[in-house]
This record gives C-alpha cells, structure tokens and sequence, in this order.
C-alpha cells in the first residue's frame, strides 16, 4: 500500500515565521508585541494545559491588531510572497517524496503564506491544511481601532514570560510572570471579547495542536492509507500532538531542526540545512517498515544508504554538503533526548535565525 510523507511547513520546508514577520513588518512594535503573546501561548499550551487551549493561537490573537493597522488579506498574500526563504533543496525534497508516496503539508500558518509557498514549489494547495483567516471578512469601528492599537502598546511594554522547567500551575511562575499572565487572560478573553476580535477569535481555527492531528486522520481516511504508514515531520510545539498520533499508531515521527518540544516527541531527529536527509528518510520509508527504517537510520552513512536503492541523485546531493555542516540524523533515546534537543534548538536558531529560531 502507498504510503504517505506529511510535513509542517515553517521549519521542514521554509525559514520564515510568517506571522511574526507580518506583525513586525505591519505593527508598530510589532516583532515584540507577537514575542509576548507567543510565550503567553506557550504558558498557556505547555505549562498551565488550559482546557481546550490549543497551540498555535498566537495566529488569532494578532489578527485584531494587523486589523486595526489597516492590513489587508491581499497586503498579507503580497508580503508572504515577497518574503518566503525555502530551507535548501525544499522544492525537489517534496517533489521526489511525491514520486514515492502521497504528500501533505499541515501548517499552523496562515492561508495567505501555504498558497505562497504551493506557488513557489509547485505543489498542490488542495494537498495542505492550514489557518484559513480572511481579514477584509471584518469591521471594526473607530473606537476599537484605538482600543486594538493601544492595547498593542500595552501588550509590547509587557516582559516576556519565563516557563519555569515542570511548571503546571500559575503558582510555579514568577510574581511578576503571573501578573503577565493575569493581565493577558483579561485582554484577551474579556476585554477584547466584547468587541469584534471576539467573533475573529471564535471563527478563526489555527491548525495547531489537535488540529494537526485531525488533518493527518482526514488525509487519512480522504486517500484511503493507514496511520501506521505515515511518516511525519515537524519542528515545534504545534507538532506535538501529530508526533503523538503517529507514534501511537505504528507511523514514524522525524523532528527537523527541532526545539525541544518536537525532539522529545519524535523518533528520530535530523539536524541539517537541507531537506535532501528528510527525503532520504522518506525514500527508505517508503519501501520498508518502520523497523527497518529505524534500523537504517541508525547506521547513516553513505555505504549503508546505498545498498537501500535510495535515487542515487538524491543520495549525491545529500552527500554533496559542506564537511563543517553535514546533515545529522539521529534516532531519538531517552539517553541522548536532552541532549540533541539542547544541540537541536541550537542548529534551529543557526538555521532560521535567532529570532524566529527561539520561537516555538
């Protein structure tokens, strides 16, 4: 039975962190306002499990204030085109993985940045799942453009939130964090729910967390394969619950360039500027069981790749790298988790930048 390659997008197949870039392109302060409210999605997700909170929100609560700055859905579809970095060798990575198996891209991002990206790689918008987010869908009157923007300000003036290591409860974070906390809960599950940010934040739906892991079952059953025969790679904590899915199901879960969120849910991580090595994973995948790929991947080097039949143009370009930035790859143990989540992090940041990196 075919099997099926299922990707995030921003990390595994681009550098860009497309909501971040949009809000400090567009926001006044932008690029700290979506820092804070990203450690407060963080806390919320990882360390405080709020009910029915769902990774990835960051998506919903920035839209009122891309709003109240007059950005429109053709302003965002413009900017993602003009600003979208492909990891190295992404385009060809998926194209030879559709050769091989069905291929989905399941991404927190928005809309705007998928089709950007589909565009630019040739690959089939049908074939994602991500944010669908129109902003010219809503209005919003003089007085809330002030209330937006000021709260912006506010929120921007706010000190980022430290989540203490083990941390579950609000007790565990700082006197200050809390306050944070605190003051964030009332702006945007009170203050900005009376107004029309409240009906963006029910209608809008951010493809994180549960989601992806919803997406991968419609894949699913929409091609008729089995969850066992999924091979998933993701970067972050939006990934965790598709890793979950996956794993629990006989599928193979890859981090790639991961944060620590994503290395300690996966089976194997790979560290490289390139997607060529997620490609030969696939290419292995593709014609053997999980075992022996993880078999395989444990032995990576050039001899034992070659006697799998892998494209020998792949495994040439995959081989062709730097010597000072081979690719790593890596099979995931209790062992050495905290390590290659700790060495991982560190080539994310190398690889997409400090910045964005640092992002979960």
């Amino acid at each position: 039975m075919k099997k099926a390659f299922i990707t995030d997008c921003e990390g595994p197949v681009s550098k860009n962190d497309n909501a971040f870039e949009t809000a400090a392109h567009f926001i006044p302060h932008g690029a700290r306002l979506f820092t804070v409210i990203s450690r407060y999605d963080d806390a919320l997700a990882d360390a405080l499990k709020r009910p029915n909170y769902k990774p990835g929100s960051t998506l919903k609560f920035i839209m009122p204030f891309l709003k109240a700055y007059g950005v429109t859905d053709s302003d965002m579809k413009k900017f993602s085109a003009q600003t979208l970095i492909l990891i190295s060798d992404a385009k060809e990575a998926l194209e030879h993985a559709r050769k091989m198996a069905y291929a989905f891209i399941v991404s927190t991002s928005y809309e705007h940045y998928i089709a950007a990206v589909c565009k630019t790689i040739g690959f089939p918008f049908e074939n994602t799942y991500c944010t669908r987010a129109s902003l010219d869908k809503y209005r919003i009157t003089e007085t809330e453009i002030a209330l937006y923007k000021q709260l912006a300000k506010t929120i921007s003036r706010m000190p980022l939130i430290e989540i203490p290591q083990k941390a579950n409860s609000l007790q565990d974070f700082s006197p200050r964090d809390r306050k944070t906390i605190e003051r964030l809960d009332q702006i945007f599950f009170e203050e900005l729910a009376k107004t029309c940010a409240g009906k963006m934040f029910s209608e809008i739906d951010p493809v994180g967390g549960s989601e992806k892991a919803e997406a991968i079952r419609d894949a699913a059953k929409q091609f008729g394969f089995s969850l066992r025969d999924v091979m998933y790679v993701g970067d972050s904590i939006t990934d965790e619950e598709a890793f979950k899915l996956v794993r629990k199901n006989g599928g193979l879960a890859v981090a790639f360039n991961g944060n620590h969120y994503a290395v300690r849910n996966a089976e194997i991580a790979v560290l490289s500027e390139s997607s060529f090595a997620t490609a030969a994973i696939a290419d292995i995948f593709s014609r053997l069981d999980k075992q022996e790929t993880l078999e395989a991947v444990a032995e990576w080097n050039l001899e034992t790749l070659e006697t799998l039949h892998i494209d020998k143009n792949l495994l040439a370009r995959l081989f062709a790298s730097p010597p000072e930035t081979p690719p790593k790859v890596k099979i995931v143990t209790p062992e050495n988790m905290e390590a290659l989540a700790e060495e991982s992090s560190k080539f994310r940041k190398k690889v997409r930048g400090e910045t964005v990196g640092g992002l979960a």
